[in-house]
């Protein structure tokens, strides 16, 4: 009976995912067009402004994936969600799917992005990013010393060191920024491994092409990590943010192996 069910169910699923990504669209729009533009016009401090519009996000986030949820796009598990509600985290992630950062952001207040800089001059972008004050990747160094001025305001940054979503080989390859960050802010590192028991909209899915079981995903907050422990006595600044980023690329592959054993 239930395998007789499964292509009706999957069928739902296929409609719920274009539905609701057709609701995320809009919810964007109104954002853009609605939302971010009356709060601009309160006589607020920047600050104060682009903190508010992060919660804003933070909880358009959240009504995204209890769409999803009941729907039946998507089940999710939260391990050690208390971990996640602290200020000026460095939070880092691995990137299994398209939604892990809605996921994220969606369990944490005042959480700040690294965007494109294009975003920022984008019409139909420029709105929300200024809004919210999230960091532009437009140079190296500026963009370093946002960040660490930005978790230093007490804002939460996130940050997928992979940059783009794990191929589907499951091989794990991080970039240096956040490392970068850790090193020369001196901030501990938050990791949170994300683990999709069924694979979803993975790097190259279409949307449309949805498994044949309900995903279900895993997001595990985890203790801590001091950056230092990865680094060599005696190293510089460069040195300290290779080992840094090995570490961690490690740290990551080893998690997820072990979070799918």
């Amino acid at each position: 009976m239930v395998e007789h069910w499964m292509p009706i169910e999957r069928a739902w699923r296929v409609c719920a995912t274009g539905l609701c990504f057709s609701g995320f669209g809009l919810g964007g729009l109104v954002l853009r067009m609605l939302v971010f533009p009356t709060l601009a016009l309160l006589p607020w401090r920047a600050e104060q402004r682009a903190r508010i519009c992060k919660d804003v996000v933070h909880h358009a986030f959240r009504l995204f994936v209890w769409l999803m949820c009941a729907s039946g796009v998507i089940r999710y598990e939260v391990r050690h969600a208390e971990r996640l509600r602290r200020k000026g985290l460095l939070i880092v992630a691995n990137h299994p799917s398209l939604v892990d950062v809605i996921l994220i952001i969606s369990l944490t207040r005042r959480a700040d992005c690294v965007v494109k800089a294009t975003l920022a001059r984008n019409p139909f972008t420029r709105g929300p990013v200024r809004a919210t004050g999230y960091v532009l990747n437009d140079s190296g160094m500026a963009m370093m010393q946002g960040c660490i001025d930005s978790l230093r305001a007490g804002n939460n940054l996130v940050i997928f060191p992979e940059g783009t979503r794990t191929p589907a080989n499951g091989q794990i390859k991080l970039q240096r920024g956040a490392a970068n960050i850790a090193v020369r802010g001196g901030f501990a590192l938050t990791p949170v491994v994300i683990r999709c028991e069924t694979p979803f909209l993975q790097k190259g899915d279409k949307w449309y092409r949805v498994p044949l079981r309900r995903p279900r995903f895993v997001i595990d907050v985890q203790e801590d990590l001091d950056p230092l422990q990865f680094v060599s006595a005696g190293a510089d600044d460069a040195m300290a943010v290779r080992a840094v980023t090995h570490g961690l690329t490690e740290y990551f592959s080893r998690e997820v192996r072990h979070a799918g054993a």
